[in-house]
């Protein structure tokens, strides 16, 4: 595969260039398997919609058919069990979660991955990730299977990691 440049000019980064190395949706890690695309987490619903909603030339346009998306605001109810379970991007910020290359966190992390880009973050994102699996056990203990309105901020959290938390 020849690589692809993207470069990104958006409200949070102006002039940042990345290569798409991999095809898009493969040639993930072998310790990564999310459930979740970022396209079906758009149209899940996660981050209240307010998430993706200026920097769409980034991705492709089929990302964005069908997300819930909230142009002005954070509205849980665009989530997909309509609760909040986002903290402000500013306390990702102070406890140093956030790195240049994604401004926007995890999930501009896990988008960009998904296109293809691998970087030196990689790893640490990916134990990220890993670390919210503690949470799937949560709701294997205290929910009872296919049971949506146990712990739905919870679910929700799950959601923006890329794990369907209706599987639970």
């Amino acid at each position: 595969m020849k690589p692809e440049e993207i470069i990104v000019n958006d409200r949070m980064q102006r002039g940042y260039h990345y290569l798409l190395t991999k095809p898009a949706g493969r040639c993930f890690h072998p310790d990564f398997s999310p459930d979740l695309t970022p396209k079906q987490m758009l149209e899940l619903g996660v981050f209240g919609g307010k998430y993706m909603t200026d920097c769409r030339e980034e991705f492709p346009a089929s990302w964005f058919k069908r997300a819930k998306l909230s142009p002005l605001h954070a509205d849980p109810e665009m989530n997909f069990f309509k609760v909040s379970a986002s903290k402000p991007l500013s306390y990702w910020i102070e406890k140093g979660w956030i790195r240049p290359q994604d401004p926007r966190g995890w999930f501009q992390w896990y988008c960009r991955y998904y296109m293809g880009r691998r970087s030196d973050d990689d790893e640490r994102q990916i134990a990220r990730w890993k670390a919210m699996r503690r949470h799937v056990a949560q709701l294997k203990k205290h929910c009872r299977k296919g049971d949506l309105s146990c712990r739905p901020v919870q679910r929700q959290a799950l959601l923006h990691w890329a794990y369907d938390s209706t599987l639970y």
